[in-house]
């Protein structure tokens, strides 16, 4: 029997990976009764990544009551497996958390530092941590100070940084944080390379979209900036055009200096732990796909990540996305065999994103007959 797997990122806003998985794997043996379905949901670091380890490796969901990034207590969860925790920022740090109460200079990061606490402290020494959707621009100092790193401000004061106030720090004590994970192993999943600060760096490019208008955007870079000058005074480190510095908020720049934590691209951090390399030896068609395939996923988004792994094994290779802004031509020179886009059976991107599951159904039917008619 021949196997195919599937392995998709979710089409945000419509349907998730792990709906996509259960469609594929009810409507291809329907088809091509000759093919068995493997599935793997899978996020590259944003919501959902935790769901989609539960489902692909039978985590365990390990339940937490954290602090918001509105400050407020409120319940979150990270996998486990053996000594590995996956946890993502979105959980306790996310915008869909906030809702219309979008505030970038007085949201925290410290929830997320408390998931790598209880992780730490339940025995894990191995924290896979992905930064997609934040609300947050405190630098990850709220994770730090949930960690043990202490602030402290011109009057020798502790307190615990948010955007707006990175400006009082003025010396940093990390013994605490390095004593509480001297054995442990911090990997992080990130597609964004944007520097601490400057116009390519966390406030100007991400704070817009968390709610900061224009004089906010500046003030919230000027905190950014002080931060990575306090730490290149205090440990002679210049940590801010380090590529992906700039993520969540300035996070990126806080594992970087304070964990040391290696950062990786989200798909290629969830692929090696889903020992995605074993799973290709035992197939021959590969599905894959997400909700827009355009120049940014070029850089490193799911579909390109299994693309280039498939194609290393010799695998028949299937894009599947909501719309596909490239060319067949360039398609076939990435390494595609074949594409299928749902807007091009819709009337409209409206109705396109209305019927997605009911166009994802359509879009297996015609995957199995035409591969069942490839493989005879």
């Amino acid at each position: 029997m021949k196997k195919c797997v599937v392995v998709s990122d979710s089409f945000k806003g419509t349907v998730s990976s792990r709906e996509i998985c259960e469609i594929a794997q009810q409507v291809i043996p329907r088809h091509f009764p000759a093919c068995e379905v493997v599935c793997i949901p899978v996020a590259d670091g944003g919501e959902g990544t935790v769901d989609c380890f539960i489902q692909a490796m039978g985590a365990q969901r390990v339940e937490v009551t954290v602090t918001n990034a509105l400050g407020e207590k409120s319940a979150a969860a990270y996998a486990r497996i053996g000594e590995l925790a996956i946890i993502e920022m979105a959980a306790a740090a996310g915008l869909p958390q906030v809702g219309a109460l979008r505030c970038p200079g007085t949201a925290t990061t410290y929830g997320v530092g408390e998931l790598i606490a209880h992780a730490v402290d339940s025995g894990c020494r191995k924290i896979l941590l992905g930064l997609g959707g934040s609300a947050t621009n405190d630098g990850g100092c709220g994770c730090a100070a949930a960690l043990g790193v202490r602030f402290y401000d011109a009057d020798g004061q502790s307190f615990v940084p948010v955007g707006d106030t990175l400006g009082r720090i003025a010396r940093i004590d990390t013994a605490e944080a390095e004593a509480l994970l001297r054995s442990v192993e911090i990997t992080v999943m990130c597609d964004v390379t944007n520097p601490l600060y400057g116009p390519t760096g966390a406030a100007y490019v991400f704070a817009p979209q968390k709610g900061a208008d224009a004089e906010k955007v500046k003030s919230l870079d000027a905190g950014l900036r002080h931060f990575g000058d306090v730490i290149r005074s205090q440990y002679g480190l210049d940590v801010s055009a380090m590529p992906g510095a700039g993520a969540a908020g300035g996070m990126g720049a806080a594992l970087m200096w304070f964990f040391k934590a290696q950062v990786l691209l989200g798909i290629e951090s969830v692929l090696d732990t889903l020992e995605f390399n074993q799973v290709l030896n035992k197939v021959r068609f590969v599905i894959t796909g997400e909700g827009s395939f355009d120049a940014q996923s070029l850089s490193g988004k799911a579909p390109i990540g299994v693309l280039t792994r498939a194609r290393g094994q010799k695998k028949s290779v299937t894009l599947v996305a909501g719309q596909v802004q490239c060319g067949t031509d360039e398609l076939r020179q990435l390494g595609f065999d074949a594409a299928y886009e749902l807007r091009s059976f819709a009337e409209s991107d409206a109705d396109s994103m209305r019927r997605s599951r009911e166009l994802i159904f359509e879009v297996g039917r015609r995957w199995a007959k035409d591969f069942k008619i490839h493989s005879i």
